[in-house]
C-alpha cells in the first residue's frame, strides 16, 4: 500500500461496505410501471366559492387520502405536485373505473325530507322554495320531492360498511354523528315520523353528489316529534359489499373542498412489470458481461480492475438510489443500466492516459504513468460528467412520471460512476502496479501496449481536419435530410405531449389489426388508431375514451381476441399534454442554453459554440431518424435525447479538453495541428467508450421489450452520430471559428532587463505584477 495513500483505500473500503449494508438490509422502491397498478393526477379547480390553491388542495388532499386509505389498497401514496396537482398511486389497482370514481367525485352528502312524490322529472337543481326533484331509487319512473338540506356529510364523524344482520339481505353502511348533526338527524326523522304508514313524507333522503343513493322510510317505533336519537343510524339501499364500502369512504371522507379533473391516468398490468424488469436485468447482466469482457481484452490486467469496480459501482449506485428512497421506474431502471455503460467513460480516459504517459517515457516504471494518468484525466473527467449532470437535472425538474426516475437514477449513476473512477479503480490499480510480479511484467497491465486503435493511427498519422470544410458540408446536408424529415413527415407525438388514452390490450388467441381494428369500430369509435404491438398485443389510441367506454373496446376485442387484459392504460388531459409540450421545449432550450454557459465558462467562446452546435447537430438527427422511420416521440423519448445532450457533449469536451491542453504547451502552435493531434490521441477512448456504451445499449435493444426498444433505438443513434460528430463536425467548426476570431497572443517571456534608475526592488515588483516596468 505504499502507492496508494491510506486515505482513499479507507474511503474505498467505507463506500463499499456502507452500501452492501444497505443493499442487504432495504430493498428498492418500485415505481407502478414496474409493480404493477394505477396512478392518477388530479387537477383541483375554482368552485364558486373556493379558489383552487395550495391551501384548497392540501385540505382536498386530507379527504382524498381518507378515501384512499377506505379502499383498502396496500400501500397506496398520495401526495401533492406543485400548487393544483395531487399524485393518487394505488398499487395493484387494476380497473381505474372504480379508483377513479371514487377519488374523483366531490362526495357532496346531504340529507332531505321528502315532501313529496312525482311522476314528471323534475329538476336537480333546488327551487326558490329550497326543494328539488330528484328520481326515487326504489321506484323507477318515479321522483321524489325533497325538501331543503337537513344536514350535510361534515356532520358524519364515522362511517362504515356491514352486514345486514336482520335480513341478511346485503350491506349497509353505519353512520355516526356528531352533536349537532346528531340533533339536525333525531329533527328530520321526528318529523317524518308524523306522517302516515307508507306516505311520502315519511321517508328521508339521501343524497351524495345530486342523486338519491337511499331514502328509507322511518319505522314504526320512532316516536312522532322525537326521531332517531343516539347520534347514529344505518343507510339501506340493498348494497353489496364493494358498494357499501366505497360508499362509506366517500361519506367518511367528506366532501372535497374544491373540484377536481383528473389529467392523467396510467395503469400498468403485474406482468408487463415483471416482464421489464426480468428483461432489464437480462440486458444489464448481459450488457455489462460484454463491456467488461471488452475492456479486460483492451486494457489486460487494468482493465479485470476496472471490471471489478464496475460491479462494485453497481451496488453503490444501487445502495445510493434505496437509501435516497427514489423510486425506481422502468425509465429509471433503463437509466441505471446505461450508466453503467457510461462509468466505463471514465476508467478508459484514466488508462488511455496511464498508455501515453508510459509509451512517451523512456524509463519501464508503472507507478508514475498510472499516477499522472489519474491527474491528467481529472479535468476532462469532471468536465464530461458535468454536462451529463445538466441533462439529468433537467429531467428531473422538467419531465413528470416514470421519466423523472431516469433522471434520478442517471445523476447517481454519474457521481457513482467518479467515485469509482477516481478511488476505487485508483486504489486497485495502484495496488496492482506496486506488485512486484507486476512490475516486472509491465505488459501484463494493459497501458505498456499501444493498442489497435493507437497502434493503427501512430502508423497512418492521419490528418482529419485538412478537409474539414467537407465535414461540415456533409454534417450540413444530414441536417437539412432531418429537417426535411420533420417537416415533411412530420412527428408522431405521444399521448403525453397531445392528450389522449393509449390502451394496451393483450389477448389469449392471435388477432391482426385489421380484425381488432374492425371491432373497435364496430364499438364505435371508427377514427380509433389500431395498431399491433409487441408480441400480438394490441394497442388502442382515440382522442378521448372514458373508462366505461374503454370497457367497452375490451369487451369488443373479447369476440376475436378471447380473454383480453389490459397490459397499459395511459389518460392525459388536453391541457396536460400541452403543458408537457411546452416543458419539453423548455427543457431542450435550457439544456441547450446550460451547455454553451458553462462551457463557456470552461473553455473558449469559439469552442464552447462549437460544442453546442455539434450538440444541436446529434439532437436534429437524433429526430429527425425518428420522424423519418414514424416511430412515437413521448416523455421516453425525451429523456433519450436529454441523454443524446450529455453523451455529445461529454464526447467533445474530452477532445476539446486536450486542445487547451495542447494550446497552453505550445501557445504559438499551429492550431489545426493541435486539434488533429487532440482528436487522435482521443479517439481510442472514443471508441472504446461508444464501444462500452453500444454493448448496454444493444442488450437493452434487443431483450429491453416494446417499452425500450424506441429509448435504445434513440440513444444508439445518438452515441453513433455523437462520436462522428466531435472529430466531424465539433472540431472543424472551432478550427474555423478560432481562425476567424484567434485569441489574443499571449505574452511572450523573455529575460529581464536591468531595473531603470529610480525604482525600488519593491516598485520593480509592483510594476511586474502590472505588466509594465521590470519584465518585458
Amino acid at each position: 500500500m505504499k502507492r496508494a495513500p491510506l486515505w482513499r483505500a479507507i474511503v474505498a473500503l467505507a463506500v463499499v461496505a456502507l452500501s452492501l449494508y444497505v443493499a442487504l438490509t432495504q430493498s428498492a422502491r418500485l415505481g407502478l410501471d414496474l409493480r404493477g397498478g394505477t396512478q392518477i393526477v388530479l387537477e383541483t379547480k375554482n368552485s364558486p366559492t373556493v379558489k383552487a390553491d395550495a391551501a384548497s388542495t392540501d385540505r382536498a388532499l386530507e379527504v382524498l387520502r381518507q378515501r384512499v386509505d377506505a379502499l383498502g389498497v396496500a400501500e397506496p401514496s398520495i401526495a401533492r405536485s406543485g400548487e393544483k396537482r395531487i399524485i393518487v398511486e394505488l398499487p395493484g389497482v387494476q380497473d381505474p373505473r372504480e379508483a377513479a370514481e371514487v377519488i374523483g367525485r366531490t362526495a357532496q352528502l346531504t340529507v332531505h325530507p321528502v315532501t313529496g312524490e312525482s311522476a314528471a322529472k323534475g329538476t336537480a337543481k333546488p327551487a326558490a322554495d329550497g326543494s328539488r326533484t330528484l328520481p326515487d331509487p326504489d321506484r323507477p319512473g318515479s321522483h321524489l320531492v325533497l325538501g331543503p338540506t337537513a344536514l350535510t356529510g361534515e356532520g358524519v364523524k364515522d362511517a362504515e360498511a356491514v352486514l345486514d344482520q336482520q335480513s341478511m339481505a346485503g350491506w349497509l353502511v353505519s353512520l355516526d354523528f356528531r352533536k349537532a348533526a346528531g340533533d339536525s338527524w333525531a329533527r328530520v326523522t321526528g318529523e317524518a315520523a308524523c306522517a302516515p304508514q307508507g306516505a311520502p313524507e315519511r321517508r328521508v333522503a339521501i343524497v351524495l353528489d345530486g342523486k338519491v343513493i337511499s331514502a328509507p322510510g322511518v319505522n314504526e317505533g320512532v316516536a312522532c316529534g322525537t326521531g332517531i336519537t343516539g347520534g347514529s343510524t344505518q343507510i339501506t339501499g340493498g348494497f353489496d359489499q364493494s358498494e357499501a364500502r366505497d360508499l362509506a369512504a366517500l361519506v367518511k371522507g367528506g366532501a372535497l373542498p374544491v373540484p377536481v379533473d383528473v389529467v392523467e391516468q396510467r395503469t400498468v398490468g403485474p406482468t408487463l412489470g415483471a416482464d421489464a424488469i426480468d428483461a432489464s436485468t437480462q440486458a444489464a447482466i448481459i450488457g455489462i458481461a460484454l463491456t467488461a469482457l471488452f475492456i479486460t481484452v483492451v486494457y489486460r490486467l487494468m482493465g479485470a480492475l476496472a471490471s471489478l469496480a464496475l460491479a462494485l459501482y453497481g451496488l453503490i449506485s444501487y445502495a445510493a438510489l434505496v437509501a435516497l428512497g427514489a423510486t425506481l421506474t422502468l425509465p429509471g431502471l433503463a437509466g441505471f443500466v446505461l450508466a453503467i455503460g457510461m462509468a466505463v467513460d471514465a476508467n478508459v480516459l484514466v488508462f488511455e492516459r496511464a498508455r501515453e504517459e508510459y509509451l512517451g517515457a523512456r524509463s519501464t516504471e508503472l507507478a508514475k504513468p498510472v499516477r499522472t494518468g489519474f491527474a491528467k484525466a481529472w479535468s476532462a473527467v469532471v468536465d464530461s460528467n458535468v454536462t451529463t449532470l445538466l441533462a439529468a437535472g433537467l429531467l428531473f425538474f422538467f419531465a413528470t412520471g416514470p421519466v423523472k426516475g431516469f433522471g434520478v437514477t442517471l445523476c447517481i449513476g454519474v457521481l457513482a460512476s467518479m467515485v469509482t473512477a477516481l478511488v476505487i479503480t485508483r486504489v486497485l490499480a495502484d495496488f496492482a502496479v506496486a506488485r512486484r510480479f507486476v512490475r516486472k511484467r509491465p505488459g501484463l497491465t494493459g497501458i505498456a501496449t499501444t493498442g489497435r486503435v493507437r497502434g493503427w493511427l501512430s502508423r497512418r498519422d492521419p490528418n482529419l481536419l485538412r478537409h474539414r470544410r467537407r465535414w461540415l458540408g456533409a454534417s450540413a446536408l444530414l441536417v437539412v435530410v432531418a429537417v426535411s424529415g420533420i417537416v415533411l413527415r412530420g412527428l408522431e407525438f405521444g399521448v403525453e405531449f397531445t392528450g389522449g388514452r393509449l390502451v394496451e390490450y393483450s389477448t389469449s388467441r392471435p388477432v391482426d389489426a385489421d380484425t381488432a381494428r374492425g371491432a373497435v369500430s364496430d364499438a364505435g369509435f371508427p377514427r380509433a388508431v389500431v395498431q399491433e404491438s409487441g408480441d400480438g398485443d394490441i394497442t388502442v389510441r382515440t382522442e378521448k375514451l372514458t373508462n366505461e367506454e374503454q370497457q367497452r373496446v375490451k369487451e369488443a376485442l373479447e369476440k376475436p381476441g378471447g380473454t383480453v387484459t389490459v397490459e397499459r392504460d395511459e389518460l392525459i388531459g388536453p391541457s396536460l399534454g400541452s403543458e408537457l409540450r411546452q416543458k419539453a421545449l423548455i427543457a431542450l432550450g435550457i439544456a441547450v442554453a446550460a451547455q454553451l454557459i458553462y462551457l463557456s465558462v470552461r473553455f473558449r467562446w469559439t469552442l464552447a459554440t462549437a460544442a453546442v452546435t455539434a450538440m444541436v447537430h446529434d439532437v436534429l438527427l437524433v429526430v429527425g431518424l425518428f420522424a423519418w422511420l414514424g416511430k412515437p416521440v413521448d416523455s421516453v423519448f425525451l429523456a433519450a435525447v436529454l441523454t443524446v445532450i450529455g453523451y455529445s457533449v461529454n464526447d467533445t469536451v474530452v477532445v476539446f479538453d486536450r486542445v487547451r491542453e495542447g494550446r497552453r504547451r505550445n501557445p504559438r502552435g499551429d492550431l489545426e495541428s493541435t486539434a488533429n493531434r487532440a482528436v487522435v490521441q482521443t479517439l481510442p477512448r472514443t471508441v472504446n467508450t461508444g464501444m462500452g456504451a453500444l454493448f448496454i445499449l444493444a442488450a437493452l435493444a434487443v431483450l429491453g421489450g416494446d417499452s425500450l426498444a424506441d429509448f435504445s433505438l434513440a440513444l444508439i443513434a445518438g452515441v453513433l452520430v455523437g462520436i462522428a460528430s466531435t472529430v466531424f463536425t465539433a472540431v472543424p467548426l472551432a478550427v474555423v471559428l478560432e481562425h476567424r476570431n484567434p485569441a489574443p497572443p499571449p505574452a511572450r517571456p523573455g529575460r529581464k532587463r536591468e531595473v531603470p534608475d529610480g525604482y525600488s526592488p519593491l516598485e520593480a515588483r509592483r510594476k511586474k505584477e502590472r505588466g509594465t516596468g521590470a519584465v518585458v
